[in-house]
């Protein structure tokens, strides 16, 4: 699916000033002002990067979560061991963002030490873009396998292959790895055709999504978001293929690291790459391999090959001086609440 949604007419907003906006608005309904500041400086990146289904829109959700009890604003992560020496970051039921950020610095920490390393995230919220995690773990010479599960009870979101209804998560996986002269390759999916965030985000712009990837409450083929929400589902990511990987992954999270609370579980594991290959070594194999693709022609319709990761980095550079586009309906939204929570902002002021 394209990194943006097919929509007419956007909102340019400064960027300074939509993370500003985002952050008063966690605040406002009770969160700390430094886990506020770290969200929406994360949900902002992913609009840079050209990942908007985990971007800004993300707020006007985050705040119904928090306001009906589903996520507690004053939960902040903490970091223990279990009777058996694994690491867990417990969420304590707030943002999931800062507590893989705070999982992703003790797999590092660990990993950096002993070469290897794993560590569990519980009990949090949504953890919006995975990828930025796995990509912390590649810059700093590691590899990062990241996997969400365990959710399958409160949210049957994806059909099995096979299936007419949802029956798991759309339980994601990221990985991360360095890579040549521009930088890491990162590789962040969801294990259904679509991620949730993209139907939330086409709902909330009133846009019909691409084909294919949604089935109605009857099984048949739809592209209207509400027909997701009004009792559809996602179709599973190539076929069984994706329905495997999300087998593997509920499974992982819910038998292993237990029932999951709030949303789902992660696991992480890291391993410095250092342990098998020298820094420099590798630098220069991983960049005769991305040479050999990067070279490869192409077929008619595509003007290169892209390498996993550097279409959003490519992004975050040409969009950080130029703001960030958020569909106009969804623009209106995100004010309108930000007007009821009495939040004050010159961005608020200057809409009509």
């Amino acid at each position: 699916m394209s990194s943006k949604l097919e929509v007419e007419k956007r909102e340019l907003v400064p960027v300074e000033d939509i993370r500003a906006l985002v952050s008063s608005v966690f605040v406002k309904v009770g969160c700390d002002e430094d886990i506020s500041d770290f969200v929406a400086e994360h949900l902002v990146e992913s609009n840079l990067k050209g990942v908007e289904s985990h971007g800004v829109m993300r707020m006007i959700q985050y705040v119904e979560q928090l306001q009906n009890g589903y996520m507690n604003p004053s939960g902040r992560p903490s970091l223990n061991q279990n009777d058996n020496g694994a690491w867990i970051v417990n969420g304590h039921g707030g943002f999931g963002i800062p507590a893989l950020q705070l999982g992703i610095e003790k797999a590092i920490g660990e990993a950096k030490e002993k070469g290897i390393s794993t560590v569990a995230v519980i009990h949090c919220g949504h953890t919006g873009r995975v990828g930025a995690f796995a990509e912390k773990g590649a810059e700093a010479g590691c590899l990062s396998i990241w996997v969400g599960g365990g959710g399958h009870k409160d949210w049957p979101q994806v059909a099995p292959y096979g299936g007419s209804k949802g029956v798991l998560p759309t339980n994601p996986y990221a990985f991360g790895i360095p890579g040549g002269k521009r930088g890491p390759i990162v590789l962040d999916f969801a294990t259904g055709q679509i991620a949730g965030g993209w139907i939330y985000a086409a709902k909330s712009a009133g846009v019909l999504l691409p084909e294919g990837m949604l089935i109605d409450a009857n099984g048949n083929p739809t592209r209207d978001p509400n027909d997701y929400f009004n009792g559809g589902a996602i179709l599973p990511m190539a076929g069984p293929k994706g329905f495997g990987l999300a087998l593997m992954a509920e499974l992982i999270g819910e038998a292993m690291l237990g029932p999951a609370t709030t949303e789902m579980n992660w696991f992480c594991v890291c391993v410095d790459t250092n342990l098998f290959v020298d820094g420099k070594k590798y630098m220069k194999i991983a960049e005769e391999i991305l040479h050999n693709l990067r070279s490869c022609p192409t077929l008619p319709e595509f003007e290169s090959v892209e390498i996993p990761g550097e279409r959003e980095r490519d992004s975050f550079i040409q969009n950080q001086q130029k703001g960030v586009a958020i569909p106009l309906k969804t623009w209106k939204q995100m004010v309108e609440l930000a007007k009821r929570l009495e939040v004050k902002s010159g961005l608020i002021k200057s809409h009509k």
